[in-house]
């Protein structure tokens, strides 16, 4: 069982206030990391017109680009990691922002489709596979005791990064076209994301860091990949992530199309667009519930956290659907969904830390990411299936909203029980 968060009276050493101050520093390196590799991703939906316009193809084989990004950057993440537990985080990591960059470059030259798939798509989701996975990874061994914020904090630079560019990106693709904002951006993302990642450092093992400490339950044996895929219990949070991916991307990959079908495009909320501004608000929320519920991991038990935050996204996808035609509660709800969505990938990484230890974090991490891309081919795909079969969008939140409360209960009753019986076993 979880125990309370104890504090340790005595002063800390000077080599713990080191620690301490070092620490903060790996995370504030690491979340810049992140948010230079957030664009490829959230910023591609401005790229498509120029693009389509450039190359002379439709959205649907132009899109191929996203999916390939995507799907790289995910299904890569068990060999990324390894390769960053062997070869250490600031190696791997400049390499990393180095190609994210690089890809924007060599898209730029991209005169068809087959060299954007290579450029944008393949070569960009290395980069930002190698970054994401290497950043989470080491920021979850140095915060020991606050590894779901810590998890969250970084991944929120990720979902809400693009919100610095979006703006300049837009600007720029208006006045210099779509090439020289490809190149230009590319070069930027490359020369931050390299310089932050010089700072990185392995963490010590174990940091000491004189402070209050959030004690969850946590293993004292470290687990190689190898020796972790053979447990039931990382299956079982491999389901959970991969119900989780799947319930919040059939909805929110949607958004625009059930938006539509509602009636509600053109319908203004305070004075805006009712879609942009739902989409605005969803990326604030998708960052802000990743650190926050990691933090609230770290004190209460991920399992518990867990299971509140998915039962949430549950609810309110329910109320999402029985209120459709109220486009005050489309925008307001939309960013409850998230909120209840984005934690995720501060509660899984976290818990899996806790659970079969910090040493190959990076590289268990990456096999566990795996679930994301599962979800994302399910997600997208699923959905558009069950409404084409259906021609109604009442089975696509059903489904999910069934993912949702199923991975709720399964968090308590299942994860809770089984994970502290492994973790007594490994003491």
């Amino acid at each position: 069982m979880n125990t309370p968060t104890r504090s340790l009276n005595a002063v800390a050493s000077p080599t713990a206030r080191t620690a301490a101050h070092t620490r903060w520093i790996q995370l504030g390196l690491g979340l810049v990391c992140m948010m230079t590799i957030s664009s490829p991703q959230y910023v591609w939906t401005l790229m498509t017109k120029p693009l389509m316009a450039k190359l002379g193809v439709a959205l649907p084989e132009l899109q191929v680009t996203f999916s390939l990004l995507v799907l790289l950057q995910a299904f890569s993440s068990p060999f990324q990691g390894s390769l960053t537990d062997r070869f250490g985080p600031r190696r791997l990591v400049s390499i990393g922002t180095v190609l994210t960059g690089l890809s924007w470059v060599l898209a730029s030259y991209a005169h068809t489709t087959s060299m954007l798939y290579l450029a944008y798509g393949g070569i960009g989701g290395l980069g930002t596979g190698i970054v994401y996975v290497g950043v989470v990874g080491l920021v979850v061994r140095w915060f020991p005791d606050q590894r779901g914020f810590a998890a969250g904090a970084v991944a929120a630079g990720y979902g809400m990064g693009a919100i610095v560019t979006t703006f300049p990106v837009s600007a720029s693709l208006a006045a210099h076209g779509v090439e020289l904002t490809l190149r230009l951006f590319g070069i930027v993302f490359a020369a931050v994301g390299f310089v932050a990642s010089q700072g990185l450092r392995a963490a010590p093992a174990p940091v000491s860091v004189g402070a209050a400490v959030s004690v969850t339950m946590a293993a004292t044996r470290d687990y190689r990949p190898s020796a972790m895929l053979r447990t039931p219990l990382f299956w079982l949070m491999f389901a959970m992530m991969t119900m989780m991916s799947t319930s919040g991307l059939m909805v929110t990959s949607q958004m625009a199309s059930f938006a539509a079908d509602f009636g509600l495009s053109n319908m203004l909320v305070f004075g805006l667009a009712a879609l942009p501004l739902a989409l605005t608000i969803d990326r604030f929320t998708n960052g802000l519930t990743r650190p926050l519920f990691g933090w609230i991991s770290d004190r209460l038990g991920r399992e518990n956290t867990m299971c509140f935050a998915f039962a949430l996204e549950g609810v309110a996808m329910t109320l999402w659907l029985l209120t459709r035609d109220n486009a005050v509660l489309f925008v307001l709800l939309s960013g409850v969904v998230f909120f209840g969505w984005g934690e995720i990938f501060s509660l899984f990484p976290s818990t899996l830390t806790d659970t079969f230890g910090a040493r190959h974090a990076t590289a268990n991490y990456g096999w566990l990411y795996l679930s994301f891309g599962v979800g994302s081919i399910f997600g997208g795909p699923l959905a558009a299936l069950l409404h084409q079969q259906t021609g109604s969008w009442v089975p696509v939140f059903g489904c999910a909203i069934a993912l949702d409360l199923t991975t709720a209960a399964l968090a308590m009753l299942v994860l809770k029980p089984r994970r502290a019986r492994f973790i007594d076993a490994c003491r």
